[in-house]
């Protein structure tokens, strides 16, 4: 996963002010890092995000963020 579609699935969940202090300050459980401090450290956006997900309980049909149309 690009670092661009980890950040608008994190937006589209979580909203941009929530999203932001998300990645800068939570923990994820099996990962023991914050998002950002993983992905700075080379781990896979798409793990960080598969972390958020299990952490938030986020359901599979919202995991790959909102649709929109082609432009």
């Amino acid at each position: 996963m690009r670092l661009t579609e980890y950040h608008q699935l994190v937006v589209d969940e979580f909203g941009d002010a929530k999203g932001k202090w998300i990645s800068h300050s939570h923990v994820l459980a099996k990962l023991g890092d914050t998002p950002d401090a993983l992905i700075e450290r080379g781990i896979d956006p798409g793990r960080v995000w598969d972390g958020l997900c299990e952490d938030f309980q986020i359901p599979p049909e919202r995991r790959l963020g909102l649709d929109r149309p082609d432009s």
